[in-house]
């Protein structure tokens, strides 16, 4: 706009002390289409009132310079006269052409950045894409402003809330932007920065719509994610509670007979009697010890509290420990000697272990023994437990690891559900994986996968060793 006005105004008095210091004596016809090169170059940098001060300077230079007789207002010619109402009304006519043609050029230049960017909110909308800070952030670039804010009446529409906002410094009311829309109810739309044309405001409005759009998704989004983290506490603790009743009462029944029938006074009982009904009342009691320990072990694992502390450590130093919990004869050990050191916490890694060996012989036929062999794969060892049992499904294979699962478990036994999902809890605190594979003829297979230490990369795997449990 600036250089329009400065070539409507300044450009025909610098033209004309050119023309008068040259003494060019063109003629007043081809000087006067100088100047109405001017008053076109003024239109296509300014517009039409740019155009229309350098028709009229034009005109008065021409009259006063450069028609006979010179340096008077007077006219002597009628042709010069007829030349100067032509060069008015041409430059008029041109200058109105040209600033036409140059704001259609202006409005199709804005309704197809309209038109791009319905057409990216629409498509944003489609794929659910449009995610409020990116789409506030997206307005603010668009628009070249400071700040954009979507404010929201609070519950009892006494004060403006911020859903959300960026850039710096954005609008906490209404009455402190530049520019606000609305953009449903109790929500507005706030710019700061500077004030935007009318012609922008249909695009706003849409930004505006797809703003609320977008907070809206977010809080159907937030309230599924609540939903389903109460339906999964629901779960759990119907599980909880239908598992722990049924694994507490039986262990509870069989202490509770073992020692009422000790305490009969009716009846005399042998010593080996009594050495088997005090061994019922131990038995129970270890199965409550170790479903509460299970239980406590699954809520460290849920509430984030399980630290574990990394060494290196020798499998011969674990495996032996954690195989107290099951008979001698039910576990054939297959380690190699010079096997790798694995990075992994003792007590977590017994656990770990223990609960694996014990799932799998609670679920071996009888006589049939587990068999625990380790195994150097790039730059981790192998421990796989495999037992000959009933198998799982492709299906439960990870639902097997789930807490309370009891339908996947009525493949493999009753239980509360909780021993494979402590112990890949426990591996993977430890940087380690638990997975199920089936084994080659029927039956499961855990593979618990451990690192070794940072500098002792395994090498070699030695030769094998055998050994009974």
């Amino acid at each position: 706009m600036v250089a329009g006005w400065l070539t409507g105004t300044v450009g025909p008095v610098l033209l004309a002390a050119v023309l008068i210091g040259t003494g060019s004596g063109l003629g007043l016809a081809n000087e006067a289409l100088l100047f109405l090169s001017l008053t076109v170059a003024a239109a296509l940098l300014g517009g039409f009132l740019p155009a229309l001060a350098s028709a009229v300077v034009g005109s008065v230079l021409l009259n006063y310079f450069f028609a006979p007789p010179l340096r008077a207002w007077a006219v002597a010619e009628p042709v010069d006269v007829l030349t100067l109402v032509v060069f008015v009304k041409v430059g008029l006519s041109v200058a109105a052409l040209v600033d036409a043609a140059a704001r259609r050029t202006q409005q199709a230049a804005r309704l197809h950045a309209e038109a791009d960017t319905l057409s990216f909110l629409a498509s944003s909308l489609a794929r659910g894409e449009a995610e409020l800070p990116a789409l506030l952030e997206h307005v603010r670039e668009t628009f070249a402003i400071e700040s954009v804010a979507l404010l929201e009446r609070s519950e009892g529409r006494k004060r403006w809330v911020c859903a959300d906002a960026v850039g710096p410094v954005p609008a906490a009311r209404p009455e402190d932007a530049d520019m606000e829309v609305p953009a449903g109810e109790g929500l507005v739309l706030t710019l700061r920065g500077r004030t935007l044309p009318s012609g922008d405001r249909r695009v706003l409005g849409a930004y505006a719509a797809q703003a609320a759009v977008a907070l809206e998704r977010r809080r159907l989004r937030a309230e599924a994610e609540q939903a389903r983290r109460l339906e999964e506490a629901n779960r759990l603790r119907t599980a909880l509670l239908a598992a722990v009743s049924h694994d507490v009462r039986t262990p509870l029944a069989a202490i509770k007979a073992s020692v009422t029938s000790l305490r009969a006074d009716d009846i005399a009982w042998s010593e080996e009697d009594e050495a088997e009904l005090l061994a019922a009342v131990e038995e129970g009691a270890d199965r409550l010890a170790h479903l509460v320990g299970n239980l406590l072990d699954m809520s460290r694992l849920h509430t984030g509290t399980v630290v574990p502390l990394i060494v290196e450590i020798d499998l011969d130093e674990v495996v032996p420990p954690a195989l107290k919990g099951v008979p001698e004869d039910a576990v054939i050990l297959d380690i190699p000697e010079g096997l790798p050191m694995v990075a992994a916490d003792v007590g977590l890694l017994e656990r770990v272990v223990a609960n694996v060996v014990e799932n799998a012989v609670k679920h071996s036929p009888p006589g049939q023994a587990v068999l625990l062999s380790a195994s150097v794969l790039d730059d981790c060892v192998e421990l796989r437990t495999v037992d000959r049992g009933p198998g799982v499904p492709d299906s439960l294979k990870e639902e097997i690891f789930e807490p309370f699962q009891r339908d996947a478990d009525a493949t493999r036994g009753n239980g509360v559900g909780l021993g494979l999902a402590v112990a890949r809890g426990f591996a993977e605190a430890q940087g380690g994986t638990l997975t199920a594979e089936g084994t080659p003829g029927g039956g499961l297979t855990m593979v618990l996968t451990l690192r070794t230490p940072p500098g002792r990369r395994p090498v070699g795997t030695g030769h094998s060793t055998k050994a009974t449990s």
